[in-house]
């Protein structure tokens, strides 16, 4: 992430600090939780009603990660400008597990859960940023 957006996202995040907390990987991110067979399907569709003119696939929006040492937290990045746009979640990091991660040609993820919710995050990271991945892949156990 460019000294610009993490100077926009460190001011956001700042206020929202417990006190003691401090912020130790930022990066910009896609998160997931449609599946790959949904999003082919949508696109599949699309294409026939439109005679095979248009094949529409959404696109997830990006959003910042920024994990302190309490918790992870999330917000919408704005598309044009180098900024947050709003705070989506917060992620508390203790019981927090995640799968093994996933290489790609573009990008890596993996699969961040919790014993105590119900819902999976797939969090993807762009290739230029594998440095942030791994620093918060070592922060967060392997799901055993």
């Amino acid at each position: 992430m460019n000294g610009r957006r993490r100077r926009a996202l460190l001011a956001t995040v700042t206020p929202m600090l417990e006190p003691g907390e401090r912020v130790e990987v930022t990066s910009l991110v896609n998160l997931s939780s449609v599946s790959v067979r949904r999003t082919a399907a949508f696109g599949v569709a699309s294409a026939i009603a439109s005679g095979g003119a248009l094949a529409v696939v959404p696109v997830p929006v990006p959003m910042y990660l920024a994990m302190t040492d309490r918790r992870i937290l999330i917000f919408q990045a704005d598309p044009t400008f180098a900024k947050p746009v709003a705070h989506t979640m917060t992620i508390q990091r203790a019981h927090l597990f995640r799968s093994e991660v996933r290489e790609r040609i573009l990008n890596s993820s993996f699969v961040l859960s919790s014993p105590y919710s119900e819902t999976s995050l797939k969090v993807v990271f762009p290739l230029i940023d594998r440095k942030a991945r791994d620093l918060v892949a070592a922060a967060i156990p392997v799901a055993g």
